[in-house]
């Protein structure tokens, strides 16, 4: 690999020749000459940072100095809070006062470009950015870039390939850039923690930039591994040769760090530990949570105790994230109860705790999330409660890796090399889920084998490996840092240093303890939770009761899938709002439902038995508390093929609850028996179900004081019953089934909902 790896700017490893890259532009070399932008980088730094005694830290002024008066290529690894940001802000300000064009930042978060821009006009530097929140801005940006305006663009990874953007403006502002900078660029590498396929596309970025343009990539989240596969991505040109890249690596330590991990028996009492202890923190902090629905769970219990805190999710409203943002940072909250969509860059020096409910997947994630933490103060607690699902939550995750190579190639042969394909005409000929896919026509297209366009995407034609090995040793990677992280969980020496030993930190000597941790004596958290809130958070976390909304549209193009459905689906076939006892990502109920449908018998099958008394009586509650469980005439269960005893002891158990008729089931078609996949798309999740359902009323006539139902079902409101569902066609197409037959109305109920 090209580079050298500099400390406090000394080159300490060479491996491959130094090359400076010819570029025609005069550079500042002498001696006056560098202690002159030295002393314009000092002046710069100290109108970022508003200070007078601001000054740059050795590495910084390395960095500066390759990019400004070498135009070289550079990756810095340094923690959270070193100052990465300055060196490019500095260094944009040097090469502008010089004449050179805009500097282009790749930046992965919205909250992450905020902080940017707002850095970057207090070193009077003008900075817009092109993302999905400010569409209407679009057209003024470009302008004011064409005019010579705008000193720094910041644009997210998934930009670089918008056909409009990638062809019309991004040639133009490579071809004048003064700088291009990677943020997060542990993103480029497979071995990062938080691969994003766009992140890879920048590849072909750097190999597109004419001579003589400098590139630095920062990142504060990378082991050996990881710094080693960026440096080698960043030495990537448009000719054979390969750029050297100058590596500027840190020590990990952070002396404001208070690390500590509670193990606490079960959701109940973690979240009721936190209800106690939240208030008892200094300042105010993050409180992380591996799903969506276990942060808004948590958010609305620590509001019902009387703390001030937001949900901060991938489903917030991007008005409402910037709202909560502010609110965290101007202390209006004690807390933000968020998923990994607050993370990289968020910037609050005074944030005083960080607190996982969840342990990340792995080291380098949790480092980065602990990061927010202590960087302007000079004491941050940092506690991480591991949940029992973690393990489950993980692999679910790393389910969505890359597709078998069959998929791949069936996607291939169905894009067209002229005529565009849209991602809903592709589902139905790929049984991959929508996420998958479109994440796999993402690495396709930085691979060559396929490029987005207008309306959809194109087979480029260009011979295409599936990579099987890079793939499993991916996954494996993935495994491993899992394990590392219960090893984190379980170690009883100093977990600063477990961190930076798993970092590959290049400045941790044998021995060194952070003297701050919980295996150090340096921090003790708040103890465990009484009995009674204990049973509070309880009470609180068994509210049952979850809607699920119907589906309203068939997608488009079942006709190829020899499925007549089109459009939208009309009232009189359409379910009512559903319900269920919990989702199965959250916490309470969910974490009984998950054990549920987890269980296995040795041979590996689901395990089927009777529904568990405890689900027994929240099903009931859940019908208890459903306003329209008086106009209930009848059940109608689904067969299941996997759990037969579970949906034969449910639906009927139901019925004699409400003291109505089982009406009949929804089952397979003869020669249908099989159970289909889940793990597919929309268009085959249907196409699968559609051909393998059908309605079979009960054998005798089922009787109530008013009504006599057989084979139709005229004026019957039907509650249909499945033990989960994940895309809703079961029962959307159960239900159309059941409208078909004359029912009034199909109210579905279901154990959990993923």
């Amino acid at each position: 690999m090209p580079g050298a790896t500099c400390r406090d700017g000394i080159p300490h490893v060479r491996v491959g020749a130094w090359r400076f890259v010819s570029d025609p532009r005069p550079r500042l070399v002498g001696m006056t000459e560098t202690l002159t932008m030295r002393n314009a980088a000092e002046a710069a730094l100290r109108t970022l940072v508003g200070r007078e005694d601001a000054s740059l830290r050795a590495d910084q002024w390395t960095a500066i100095e390759a990019l400004v008066a070498r135009r070289s290529r550079a990756l810095v690894v340094q923690r959270t809070g070193w100052g990465k940001s300055a060196v490019y802000f500095v260094a944009t300000r040097l090469l502008r006062d010089a004449g050179a064009g805009p500097t282009i930042i790749v930046s992965p978060l919205l909250a992450l470009m905020r902080d940017q821009i707002a850095a970057a006009s207090r070193a009077g530097i003008h900075a817009v950015t092109i993302n999905s929140s400010n569409v209407t801005e679009w057209e003024a940006v470009h302008d004011a870039i064409a005019a010579g305006e705008v000193d720094v663009l910041l644009c997210s990874p998934e930009r670089l390939n918008n056909p409009q953007f990638r062809d019309a403006v991004l040639p133009r502002l490579a071809a004048d850039a003064g700088l291009v900078v990677i943020d997060e660029a542990h993103c480029i590498s497979d071995w990062g923690h938080d691969f994003r396929p766009d992140y890879r596309r920048i590849r072909t970025l750097l190999a597109d930039l004419p001579t003589g343009i400098p590139v630095l990539a920062t990142t504060a989240t990378a082991n050996e591994r990881v710094t080693g596969d960026v440096a080698e991505q960043l030495g990537i040109t448009g000719d054979s040769a390969s750029a050297e890249v100058l590596v500027l690596r840190g020590a990990l330590d952070r002396e404001s760090l208070h690390l500590a991990v509670l193990d606490l028996p079960d959701p109940a009492a973690r979240v009721a530990w936190l209800a106690q202890s939240l208030g008892s923190l200094e300042g105010s902090g993050i409180v992380y949570c591996l799903t969506v629905s276990a942060a808004e769970e948590v958010a609305s219990q620590l509001r019902a105790a009387g703390l001030e805190v937001g949900a901060y999710t991938g489903r917030t409203d991007p008005a409402e994230r910037e709202r909560l943002e502010q609110d965290l940072k101007d202390n209006r909250v004690k807390a933000l109860v968020a998923t990994s969509a607050l993370g990289m860059g968020f910037d609050k020096p005074d944030l005083a705790f960080v607190v996982h409910l969840g342990a990340p997947s792995s080291p380098i994630a949790y480092y980065q999330q602990v990061g927010r933490a202590g960087r302007g103060v000079s004491r941050a607690v940092v506690a991480l409660l591991p949940g029992r699902e973690d393990r489950a939550i993980w692999e679910w995750f790393g389910s969505q890796a890359f597709p078998p190579e069959d998929t791949v190639r069936a996607t291939l042969a169905a894009l067209d090399r002229e005529r565009p394909t849209s991602v809903p005409a592709l589902e139905t000929a790929v049984d991959l889920s929508r996420s998958r896919l479109e994440a796999m026509l993402k690495v396709l297209d930085v691979d060559g084998a396929v490029r987005r366009v207008q309306g959809g995407w194109l087979a480029t034609g260009e011979p295409w490996r599936y990579d099987a090995e890079r793939y499993a040793k991916v996954a494996a990677t993935r495994e491993a840092e899992q394990r590392t992280m219960l090893e984190y969980q379980r170690t009883d020496g100093c977990r600063m240093a477990f961190l930076r030993r798993v970092l590959d930190d290049p400045d941790l000597e044998d021995g060194w303890r952070c003297g701050r941790c919980d295996g150090c004596g340096g921090v003790v958290l708040p103890d465990a939770p009484s009995a009674e809130s204990v049973t509070r958070a309880q009470e609180a976390l068994s509210t049952v009761g979850v809607e699920i909304v119907p589906r309203r549209q068939w997608p488009s193009g079942m006709d190829t899938l020899g499925i007549d459905l089109r459009g939208k689906i009309p009232d009189g076939e359409r379910a009512s709002t559903a319900r269920a006892i919990a989702r199965l990502d959250g916490l309470g109920w969910s974490g009984m439902l998950r054990d549920l449908f987890a269980a296995r018998s040795e041979d590996g099958a689901p395990l089927d038995a009777e529904l568990p008394v405890p689900l027994r009586h929240a099903a009931v509650q859940v019908l208890d508390e459903w306003p329209e469980r008086g106009r209930i005439d009848g059940v109608v269960g689904v067969a299941s093929a996997t759990r037969p005893t579970l949906m034969s002891h449910l639906a009927p158990g139901l019925a004699r609850y409400l003291g109505v008729p089982m009406l009949g089931s929804i089952a397979p078609a003869p020669g249908h028996e099989e159970p289909t996949r889940h793990d597919v798309n929309s268009a085959q999740r249907l196409a699968a179900v559609a051909k393998r359902l059908r309605w079979e009323p009960a054998p005798d006539a089922q009787v109530s004081d008013t009504h006599v139902w057989g084979t139709q079902l005229s004026g019957a409101r039907v509650l249909l019953v499945d033990d989960q569902t994940d895309s809703g066609w079961t029962l959307t197409v159960a239900a159309r089934a059941l409208r078909l037959a004359g029912a009034d109305e199909v109210l579905p109920f279901v154990l959990g909902v993923r």
